[in-house]
């Protein structure tokens, strides 16, 4: 499975250039436009890498990088900051709050494909680890794109996988149904909130005897039990 990249840039020219070259370079490319809405993405669908500008509305870049180290669930996912900031200071600042890389503008994209792929070679094999996810009775295999229940391997469609890898990977999380649509049919998709019900009932039925492990949280949307 390609390598999952988000990049936070309000710079839409750069951004563009940045998802055209991972995109051709074999990641799966996710774009924000301001801190928040990065801040949000890489909370609900948890990148392996984010590219993050330090000068960004909303919320800014460091405050971005400290709430995503801050949370259990995003805090090892690999940051590199991109900025104009090119004092040594900043890049001070910025790596003592947790970023993993710095790089500064203007730069070579051929050199920032270089630095990523240096920053994946050195998390090593803890990269394939995190591609399978375990809880409770469920597994979660990202790479082969299998998941099981109690050892039993489950018949799920490309978006019941995606939904199923979104709750487990956050146990305990209750999730908008708006926040699942994303992350089991895509931003871009244009459906009703309710049709995350009949997805749900489906990944239901086919977990069968460990149906029960996904929650209906009243007012909200959905959870998987934690604990």
């Amino acid at each position: 499975m390609a390598k999952k990249v988000l990049v936070i840039e309000d710079d839409r020219s750069l951004a563009d250039v940045l998802a055209y070259n991972l995109k051709r370079a074999g990641y799966e490319v996710l774009l924000a436009r301001d801190g928040q809405d990065g801040l949000r993405q890489a909370q609900l669908k948890l990148p392996d890498l984010v590219i993050l500008d330090l000068m960004l509305p909303v919320i800014e870049g460091l405050e971005v990088c400290r709430r995503l180290r801050s949370d259990p669930a995003t805090r090892d996912i690999l940051i590199v900051m991109l900025t104009a900031k090119s004092e040594e200071s900043d890049q001070v600042v910025g790596l003592s709050m947790g970023a993993d890389d710095y790089v500064t503008k203007p730069f070579s994209v051929k050199v920032l494909l270089e630095r990523l792929k240096a920053l994946d070679r050195r998390r090593g094999s803890s990269a394939d680890e995190s591609d399978v996810t375990t809880c409770r009775t469920i597994t979660v295999d990202r790479r082969r794109h299998v998941a099981s229940a109690d050892g039993r391997t489950l018949p799920l469609t490309l978006s019941e996988f995606r939904l199923l890898d979104t709750l487990v990977r956050q146990p305990g999380r209750a999730f908008s149904r708006n926040d699942l649509i994303t992350a089991a049919l895509g931003d871009e998709a244009f459906v009703l909130e309710r049709t995350i019900d009949v997805h749900i009932r489906a990944l239901r039925q086919k977990l069968g005897p460990q149906a029960d492990l996904i929650e209906t949280v009243r007012g909200v949307g959905y959870r998987f039990r934690e604990g």
